[in-house]
């Protein structure tokens, strides 16, 4: 496939966010939790390349040179349960960074809780860890990773798991870790503006616009149990609810499978 690189677009970097670019580093997360006390406010850290990277329930995340791995660490108002909204925050402005880099929202959507899919297949994730301090949450990192150039292979994810895509094989388009890093940073500063303002409504009505799978059925694993319904919408927690044959259940956490 020809690679058609992304259309420049001038792009505002939002006030008040720190940006930092490392050649490289063992996880963008790790670095989070490392310089969280120092710093003043939010900051972004992107890595050209990562010697260990992860994923959710500590699971390796594959991250070939060319992919996007960044993190942001922030100190989140409100509760605990109001920073892990801001997984939907994160989905929504990895949502509109794809489209403002590729001028698409074909073959875009969100799947529960925290993945971003392309053409049906899963082209970016997100991993959200507490960072603590003597009182509990101090800050939080949004761990993200894109992937840009390219995807692991079937063999190295999940059995049953939606298969890995990646922008340029879907869409032929080359976008650089800078430029996707610039472009995200804008739309999450948008979106957490609107959650701070309003609170997760709002947030909850546009991911739900962009859900994949809704009103179908799909299933729920946790550790120790399987869910199956239709899904039917996220509640005002975030919670994923599905209609079972023995009623509504409201999941908090589990991988969805289709």
């Amino acid at each position: 496939m020809k690679e058609k690189k992304q259309g420049t677009r001038a792009m505002a970097w939002p006030e008040g966010y720190g940006r930092r670019v490392l050649a490289e580093v063992d996880s963008t997360n790790a670095e989070a939790v490392r310089i969280a006390g120092g710093l003043a406010g939010p900051e972004w850290i992107c890595a050209l390349r990562q010697t260990a990277a992860r994923g959710r329930r500590g699971r390796a995340w594959v991250n070939p040179e060319g992919n996007f791995a960044a993190t942001l660490v922030m100190r989140p108002s409100g509760t605990p349960a109001d920073a892990a909204l801001r997984s939907f925050v994160a989905s929504l402005a990895l949502f509109d960074a794809f489209v403002a880099l590729t001028g698409r929202t074909d073959g875009l959507s969100l799947k529960w809780p925290n993945d971003v899919l392309l053409n049906g297949g899963k082209v970016a994730g997100i991993l959200l860890e507490s960072v603590g301090g003597a009182g509990g949450l101090s800050h939080l990192a949004i761990g993200i990773g894109v992937n840009l150039r390219a995807a692991p292979s079937v063999a190295e994810v999940e059995t049953g798991a939606v298969r890995p895509v990646s922008l340029l094989d879907e869409t032929g388009i080359a976008v650089t870790p800078e430029d996707f890093l610039d472009a995200l940073a804008e739309a999450f500063a948008t979106h957490e503006a609107r959650f701070a303002t309003y609170r997760f409504a709002p947030i909850r009505e546009a991911w739900l616009a962009r859900a994949a799978r809704l009103g179908e059925e799909i299933t729920a694993r946790t550790g120790t149990s399987e869910t199956r319904g239709r899904f039917e919408t996220v509640d005002g927690q975030g919670n994923l609810v599905l209609k079972t044959a023995g009623g509504r259940v409201a999941i908090a956490a589990a991988d969805v499978f289709f």
